[in-house]
C-alpha cells in the first residue's frame, strides 16, 4: 500500500482527469446539442457498476467532506437502494432506482462523482481487447445523432487507460491483487471505504 501522501498525490490526478472527462463531455454534447434540461429521464436511474478502487476511496472524500447526520442519511437510502435493487434484479429486471445521492436532482457529491456518472449519456467509442465497442449513448442522444450523423463521437479509450494507470498506481505492487470489483455507488457507501491493504 502506498502512503497516505503518495495516494493524495494519486487522487489530485484523478480530479484532474475527471475534469478532462468534463470537458470531453461538453464538447460532445454540444457538438450534437444535447442537453439534460427537462429530461423526463434522469441518469441517475441507471445501474451503473463501478470497477475501480480509486474512484470508490474518491467518492468517500467526497463524502467524508458533509457533515456527519448527512453521510448518515445517505448511508440508510444507499442500504434501501441496495434492497430495491435486489428486488428488481431477482424478478429478471433491470433495476430503475434513483441514486441514494441524488437529493431533489442533484448529486450530493456532484465534484466527486464517478467516471460514468460524468460521461453517460453522449455517443461515444472505446478501444479495447474485444475491439472498437460504439456506445449510442442515451435516448435523447441517440435520436440527436440519428439526424445528425456527423456529430464528433467521444472516445473514451484514453481517459479509460489513464484511469487504469491511476488504479495501478494507488494498489501498487502486491504479490495478491486485491479483488476485481463489481459495485453499485450504494454497495460502495454500505460497505465503507475501500480497504487497499
Amino acid at each position: 500500500m502506498i502512503s497516505r501522501r503518495k495516494t493524495d498525490a494519486v487522487l489530485k490526478r484523478l480530479g484532474k482527469l475527471y475534469q478532462e472527462m468534463d470537458a470531453a463531455y461538453t464538447n460532445a454534447a454540444s457538438a450534437l446539442g444535447l442537453s439534460c434540461v427537462d429530461c423526463e429521464n434522469n441518469c441517475c436511474t441507471s445501474y451503473f457498476q463501478h470497477h475501480t478502487h480509486i474512484e470508490w476511496l474518491y467518492l468517500f472524500r467526497g463524502l467524508e467532506a458533509l457533515p456527519e447526520e448527512t453521510r448518515a442519511r445517505y448511508i440508510e437510502r444507499a442500504k434501501e437502494y441496495v434492497e430495491a435493487v435486489g428486488e428488481s434484479l431477482s424478478r429478471g429486471e433491470v433495476p430503475t432506482v434513483m441514486c441514494p445521492l441524488n437529493d431533489d436532482g442533484r448529486c450530493a457529491v456532484y465534484d466527486h462523482r464517478l467516471m460514468i456518472c460524468r460521461l453517460h449519456g453522449v455517443p461515444n467509442v472505446i478501444l479495447s481487447r474485444n475491439g472498437l465497442q460504439h456506445f449510442q449513448g442515451c435516448f435523447k442522444a441517440k435520436k440527436l445523432f440519428e439526424s445528425n450523423p456527423e456529430a464528433p463521437v467521444m472516445d473514451r479509450t484514453a481517459m479509460y487507460r489513464a484511469l487504469a494507470g491511476l488504479e495501478m498506481e494507488l494498489l501498487g505492487k502486491r504479490k495478491t491483487p486485491p479483488p476485481r470489483i463489481d459495485l453499485t455507488l450504494a454497495q460502495m457507501l454500505v460497505m465503507g471505504p475501500p480497504s487497499l491493504k
